[in-house]
């Protein structure tokens, strides 16, 4: 379990799915070995759709594990844009 009881991957097993998430290869529990993951949001959406989202979270749809990452396509706001 890891905070407030969210079941959280061990970090080789986070960096593993994020790592075939990343490559767009087809995604399978490193824990449990299901192969349904749940992603949010769908790699399907539209650029200007996705770009609203921050963070992609990754979920087994059997154990209920979870890995939450940064896109690469994703910045961190500017000291300018954060002041006006």
């Amino acid at each position: 379990m890891g905070r407030r009881g969210i079941k959280e991957y061990r970090a080789a097993e986070a960096l593993q799915l994020i790592l075939a998430d990343r490559d767009k290869e087809p995604l399978a529990c490193p824990s449990c070995g299901h192969a349904r993951i749940e992603r949010i949001p769908k790699r399907r959406l539209p650029r200007k759709m996705f770009q609203s989202h921050r963070h992609v979270t990754l979920k087994c749809t059997k154990c209920g594990r979870s890995a939450v990452y940064i896109p690469r396509d994703v910045t961190q706001p500017s000291e300018s844009q954060l002041i006006s």
